[in-house]
């Protein structure tokens, strides 16, 4: 038994280990690697199955990951290279492969990252296996027993091999804590659509090994990319060409957009942008001059560039040593980037042109769950916490109704504050008219209470078709506690009425709150039809909902339709359009531009009525003091909504 310590600074094991502690960057790895080994034995004319296995038991606290081929196998001499650190040591520099991997590193990274290994190697009839783990003093180890021995039959069934051939096997078991045991399921995506194996996975059979043999969720899939539907835009593989030092160096391009699918933006799985491939390595994904652009989000391809590893090959840095992407600041780079841009921009450019003429966009479900929640408090605070009188809101005309007095009261408490003794009841009354309500809505009620604060019976969802001619709908009350307070809401369609409930010591007993003698408490009842006043605790929602919609200008983001009681977002907008996919999409990531926006609309509509109220309108002055003051009160308010 040999033990000794890799040949290398610990400390750089050390940093580059934890820089890759990932389950599916150690078999990216490993699965390139087996497909340079297939590469390598094709290249000198052999007959390769193309055979790679993938194994992954998954434990509540750790996991078991293996990666087997059928390839050239090592021998033990070999073996010990791999342990050899740095990119002096790998096959680029070598000159012996195509510029993929972590450069001499990723195998041990991926070992040392995650926790230990070993690897098993059959080449020649010979039998090799070197265990790599971390020694009591942290010190980075291998045991290669010395010396290689003779392959049995058993070896070879074990590591998947056909008698006499040859091949390797790499096992990692995973006990590092910081690492994150990923759910085969997703694990089996991440790896179907990581852009390093995107290209492997055609020309490879690759499957997946999950669970534990012998039991119900064992079982093998194929991994393989699965290219979404999609319209061609550029190519398939169109020509082009850039120059660098007077030498022109060739490429190919292929652009295509996806029908009807959403594509990841962003990391290895990312879907969206152009894979760049340089002979068998891929070496970035991205939209090149275009990245992150509006017009992007649903396009996609390949773009093929073998002198690309022809210089990694001769040292430049076209890419970073942690393969991070091209390095777009190297001067080969910067033409390719170009010469790529050029071929792409009037595919790009049409997407733009899209978003120009959208005339409507959506949200996502969360989002617009956002908005409807603060567009009825934002009406509730402008019956509640401003006093405006919401019931004929909307049409210049009702407004003119409301200032003579003349609005009816679809739905209101009989007085919007309650303030009453502990232990003594009282009675809540519901004034209605059925006739104002929307048919086929639902009469329903919202009880924030505390347990102290009794009703009696419960209010209970009602249909408007049901209450005829039914003016009236009342409760008995009771508090048992001083101090403590709760509020009702009850809503038919866009109408709506609340009142607050707070129970006081110092309270009155005498309230004028008690209901005819012929009304049950909790019935609906049909008394005298009672001439209807305006009331501040009454109204229908000013703000019904949004729109996103074109209104062929670019000047106004958003505004607000009185008629419709929508905010509505104006697509045509160049601010708003930054945030609008290609599908018409408005991006989660853009809710703080939505709460800037909702937030000037909904002042701006309060502050009108707050003047008209005061009898100010027209008054620029009192308007823009009235929305200082809404911005400073809501503001904060707004903008937590969109958060979260």
């Amino acid at each position: 038994m040999t033990v000794a310590q890799i040949q290398v600074d610990q400390r750089v094991i050390g940093i580059d280990s934890r820089r890759f502690a990932s389950v599916e960057k150690a078999l990216v790895e490993l699965i390139t690697n087996s497909d340079d080994s297939y590469a390598r034995l094709e290249e000198a004319g052999r007959e390769v199955t193309g055979w790679i296995q993938v194994g992954y038991q998954r434990h509540h606290s750790g996991a078991v990951l293996t990666v087997g081929d059928q390839a050239e196998g090592m021998s033990f001499e070999q073996a010990g290279r791999v342990l050899s650190y740095g990119g002096a040591h790998s096959p680029l520099a070598r000159g012996e492969g195509a510029g993929r991997g972590y450069f001499g590193r990723g195998l041990k990274q991926a070992i040392f990252g995650l926790g230990h290994g070993w690897i098993e190697t059959i080449q020649a009839g010979r039998f090799t296996r070197i265990d790599i783990f971390r020694g009591s003093n942290g010190g980075y180890l291998y045991d290669d027993d010395g010396a290689d021995r003779q392959a049995f039959p058993a070896d070879y069934a074990r590591l998947g091999i056909p008698g006499g051939g040859s091949g390797t096997r790499v096992t990692i078991v995973v006990d590092n804590p910081h690492a994150t045991i990923t759910q085969q399921a997703t694990l089996r995506q991440l790896l179907a659509d990581n852009i390093y194996l995107r290209d492997v996975l055609e020309r490879r059979t690759v499957e997946l090994l999950h669970g534990h043999p012998g039991n119900g969720d064992y079982g093998r899939d194929s991994l393989r990319f699965r290219e979404p539907p999609a319209t061609t835009l550029v190519g398939p593989d169109a020509p082009g060409s850039f120059s660098v030092d007077g030498a022109e160096y060739a490429f190919t391009v292929t652009l295509k957009r996806a029908e009807g699918v959403e594509l990841t933006l962003k990391g290895d799985e990312r879907t969206a942008g152009l894979v760049v491939e340089s002979g068998m390595a891929v070496l970035d994904c991205q939209m090149f001059e275009f990245e992150n652009q509006v017009g992007t989000e649903y396009l996609f391809g390949m773009v093929r560039c073998p002198a690309l590893t022809d210089m990694l090959g001769r040292g430049v840095a076209i890419i970073s040593d942690e393969r991070e992407g091209l390095n777009a600041k190297d001067p080969f780079v910067a033409a390719f980037s170009r010469a790529v841009s050029r071929m792409i921009a009037g595919a790009v450019q049409a997407e733009k042109e899209k978003l120009t003429h959208l005339e409507r966009a959506t949200t996502s479900g969360r989002t617009a769950e956002m908005i409807e929640h603060l567009l009825q408090h934002m009406s509730e605070a402008a019956v509640r916490d401003l006093g405006l009188g919401t019931a004929a809101v909307g049409l210049d005309e009702d407004r003119a109704h409301a200032r003579e007095g003349e609005t009816p009261a679809a739905l209101r408490f009989t007085t919007p504050f309650y303030y009453r003794p502990p232990l003594h009841p009282f009675h809540i009354a519901l004034l209605l008219d059925p006739h104002q309500l929307p048919q086929g809505e639902m009469l329903e009620f919202g009880l924030d209470l505390p347990a102290s604060i009794r009703l009696d019976p419960l209010p209970v969802t009602v249909p408007v078709g049901t209450l005829a001619e039914t003016l009236r709908l009342e409760w008995s009350a009771t508090g048992d506690r001083a101090g403590d307070r709760g509020e009702i809401t009850v809503r038919a369609g866009d109408y709506w009425a609340l009142c607050e409930v707070v129970i006081a010591e110092n309270a009155s007993r005498h309230a004028a709150d008690q209901p005819p003698h012929h009304v049950a408490a909790g019935t609906l009842s049909a008394p005298r039809r009672q001439a209807h006043r305006a009331s501040r605790d009454h109204g229908v929602d000013l703000f019904t909902g949004y729109d996103f919609r074109n209104l062929h200008n670019t000047t106004d983001r958003a505004v607000y339709s009185q008629e419709e009681r929508k905010v509505i977002i104006n697509t045509a907008a160049p601010t708003v359009q930054l945030y609008v996919d290609g599908r018409g999409r408005f991006r989660d990531s853009a809710r703080l531009l939505l709460a800037e926006l909702f937030l000037d609309v909904i002042s701006d509509e309060l502050a009108k009525l707050r003047v008209e109220q005061r009898g100010e309108a027209g008054d620029l002055e009192a308007f823009r003091n009235a929305k200082r003051a809404i911005v400073g009160r809501y503001g904060s308010e707004v903008h937590r909504t969109f958060l979260g």
